[in-house]
């Protein structure tokens, strides 16, 4: 009989997730392996195999894909072709490179959604901004609208949202998706998992709030403060969207809810998510073991939520670049259910992610108290 746990698992990319993909799997003893460009990434300090290498990079990929029988990602800007090529060599690759052709273009995630029948936003692809400030004349494209750059945004860059002449100037002028600005009520994610016997489980909906000029999520607090209802039609749309997608592994889904109570969906993304850090102390399975249980084809664990959480951003202070020093953890760390994870980067940098802190209470309403008092206190300075 197979010993799934024996299987070698190379991770492209070295950030935070990859770092709690470690350790996750080091509770099950597996055996990890790392690829990125720098071993002041988060994830080489918890790495007892830890590669040099550009995870863009085609020979760099396949040589370190070569040396393993899975491998997974934690950032979706890798080198396609070179998945496709150890796929072919009887690799195992999750999430899958067809579907990461897919993922990785938020113009054909858009049309995916079209063509499958999935709610989501109005939209129209552009190649450059000359092409959108045509279709404003035209009188084809009306303020206000948010405009995504189709590859390579993440945490809040490649998007701008315009409402008016005085900002385009803003416009990106590459390849680009041009979406309505949706009245937004609530910003929802279900994170689901799904492994290749077709097993799928997804993780109570979560609420998101984003920081207002960094464009990325500042907290998020779970169970998100929605109806049984939407509850039901969220987790309804992640599974057959995982479905839809074949997608082996986890697939973080985030919507919108407007204000005429309609989800449509944003964006998603086939890894390990920022919607998912609470899971590891909130839930009986975090959002990481769920991810390797998956691509190991292991029975899927449970995702029932034990306590209510609240997750808190830990982003670098505007006014500060340099050595980071974590101001006031120490009165922070003495509050009952407040979980600390420094991610261990070397530098802050205004709004860098340098770690996030989940809160967890008896009911939300005390975790929501206590992540006030951690995020007035908690500063990332240098």
């Amino acid at each position: 009989m197979e010993n799934k746990l024996n299987q070698k698992i190379a991770i492209l990319g070295g950030g935070q997730l990859g770092k709690m993909l470690i350790q996750a799997g080091s509770r099950l003893g597996l055996s990890l392996s790392v690829m990125d460009t720098d071993r002041d990434f988060p994830a080489a300090f918890v790495c007892s195999e830890y590669v040099c290498g550009d995870i863009r990079n085609y020979d760099d990929v396949l040589a370190f894909g070569m040396n393993a029988d899975v491998i997974t990602i934690e950032i979706e800007n890798v080198n396609i072709e070179a998945l496709e090529e150890l796929q072919r060599r009887g690799k195992k690759v999750f999430p899958q490179p067809e579907v990461l052709k897919v993922i990785k273009d938020k113009g054909k995630q858009k049309m995916f959604y079209e063509g499958n029948g999935f709610p989501t936003s109005e939209f129209a692809l552009y190649k450059n901004a000359d092409e959108v400030i045509k279709s404003i004349e035209k009188q084809q494209l009306e303020f206000p609208f948010v405009q995504k750059l189709r590859t390579d945004g993440y945490d809040g860059r490649g998007v701008e949202i315009i409402k008016s002449k005085d900002q385009l100037s803003q416009l990106f002028d590459k390849p680009s998706i041009v979406e309505e600005l949706v009245e937004v009520d609530k910003e929802i994610a279900v994170i689901v998992a799904r492994n290749s016997l077709g097993e799928v489980s997804t993780f109570p909906p979560v609420e998101m709030v984003f920081h207002p000029t960094a464009n990325l999520v500042e907290y998020l607090s779970s169970p998100a403060n929605i109806s049984k209802e939407l509850s039901l039609i969220a987790d309804d749309i992640a599974r057959r969207l995982a479905e839809s997608l074949g997608i082996i592994g986890l697939l973080a889904v985030e919507m919108f809810v407007d204000k005429n109570n309609k989800i449509l969906i944003n964006e998603v993304a086939p890894r390990p998510h920022n919607s998912g850090h609470h899971t590891i102390e909130a839930c009986v399975t975090s959002q990481y073991e769920m991810h390797l249980r998956a691509i190991l084809d292991l029975p899927l664990g449970q995702t029932i939520q034990i306590r209510p959480a609240v997750m808190i951003n830990l982003l670098g202070e505007p006014d500060y670049t340099g050595s980071p020093i974590y101001h006031n953890i120490e009165i922070c760390l003495a509050k009952s259910g407040v979980y600390p994870h420094i991610y261990g980067k070397k530098e802050t940098k205004p709004y860098r992610k340098m770690g996030h802190v989940t809160i967890t209470g008896d009911n939300l309403e005390d975790a929501i108290e206590t992540a006030r008092f951690v995020q007035k206190n908690l500063k990332v300075i240098a």
